[in-house]
């Protein structure tokens, strides 16, 4: 079953993505093809540095 996730840079709180994905790895995965990288493993340093978090959201 297909939940929804929020992916937050933790430093900032920005919100850098909302999708659906299984798991929270699925949606950093998610997250990142969206942006060009091959998975969350691609994204920038810079991005990652301040941490990111993914929560589930209920719509």
């Amino acid at each position: 079953m297909m939940k929804v996730f929020q992916i937050r840079q933790a430093a900032t709180g920005a919100i850098l993505w909302t999708g659906s994905a299984s798991d929270p790895i699925a949606a950093l995965d998610a997250m990142a093809h969206e942006a060009g990288y091959y998975d969350h493993g691609d994204i920038p340093d810079h991005l990652r540095a301040g941490g990111l978090s993914a929560e589930e959201i209920s719509v």
